[in-house]
């Protein structure tokens, strides 16, 4: 069984929140900020909430497109989105987090740029992990969905090569049909550290809550366990329903805590929502929302 953790997914960081993860059962967050300027955080009151609460603060997701323009993948952006990395991880590893999640690109990702734009992510993840490596700190590299860099194992396998310390956080919901969820933790094996867990429908990402989509849960956590994983099992997914599922009721910590142990324990999903008719995968998606 592994620590439980959830995404603070943009909401405000109080003694409300921290509080509610406590009384859970949850035992991390992950720092993940949305909107707010990352500038704008204050650490020292994060830190305080952390030790009052005796929630570990496991991760920090560094900001990623569409929230922001930073880019590691792009040529025109990646020295100025590396350098504002930098300051993140310094302002993090004062508070003592050592995990700092990363998209390698934004998107989209056309065909004839993406060999270009893999290797420019792999010099900027590179940097960035000699420096976090100053802190004590471990770059962790998020497969991402669609056309974008690291949406699967061999490329994934490609950036983590960049340099010896970058390390992979897994997203569950991010491979859409090229893989299955269990098959890419085998070839990634001990590389993963850390974990954003959600279900989806092999369409797209759509950040569910586990039970509502089709991943093979038992294949997984099989997986993660063969492999050696040690880390917490992160949530990563808001109380709301995203437009892609109706529920009666918005999600509680309390249904977070219950759906990890039913996966450890080998017991059966309780289930909260229905998934909305006529849902399109991911090419359709994409096609509308960037076609040129």
């Amino acid at each position: 069984m592994y620590r439980i953790g959830i995404s603070s997914c943009g909401a405000p960081l109080t003694d409300e929140l921290f509080a509610d993860y406590k009384r859970a059962g949850v035992d991390a967050i992950e720092i993940s900020i949305g909107r707010k300027p990352e500038k704008e955080l204050d650490y020292a009151e994060i830190k305080r909430l952390s030790d009052t609460y005796g929630i570990e603060l496991w991760s920090f997701h560094l900001p990623f497109a569409p929230f922001s323009e930073f880019d590691l993948s792009r040529p025109d952006l990646c020295d100025h989105t590396v350098e504002y990395f930098k300051g993140l991880i310094d302002e993090g590893a004062k508070i003592g987090i050592k995990r700092f999640v990363v998209h390698p690109s934004g998107e989209p990702v056309w065909d004839d740029a993406r060999q270009a734009q893999l290797e420019c992510s792999k010099r900027s993840l590179a940097r960035l992990a000699e420096y976090a490596k100053g802190f004590g700190g471990v770059i962790c590299v998020e497969d991402l969905p669609r056309s974008c860099i690291g949406r699967n194992s061999d490329e994934m396998l490609e950036l983590l090569s960049a340099h010896e310390d970058l390390r992979s956080c897994f997203d569950t919901n991010h491979l859409l049909s090229l893989e299955k969820p269990h098959e890419y933790i085998r070839k990634i094996g001990n590389k993963i550290v850390t974990l954003h867990v959600s279900d989806y429908d092999f369409l797209d990402e759509r950040h569910w809550l586990p039970g509502e989509g089709d991943i093979d849960w038992a294949a997984l956590y099989e997986a993660l366990c063969e492999v050696g994983y040690s880390g917490v099992w992160m949530y990563e997914l808001g109380l709301g329903a995203p437009n892609s599922i109706v529920r009666e009721r918005e999600l509680t910590r309390d249904d977070f805590v219950t759906n990890a142990r039913e996966i450890f324990d080998g017991k059966p999903l309780t289930v909260c929502g229905k998934r909305v008719d006529g849902l399109i995968d991911w090419i359709e998606r994409y096609r509308r929302k960037y076609s040129k």
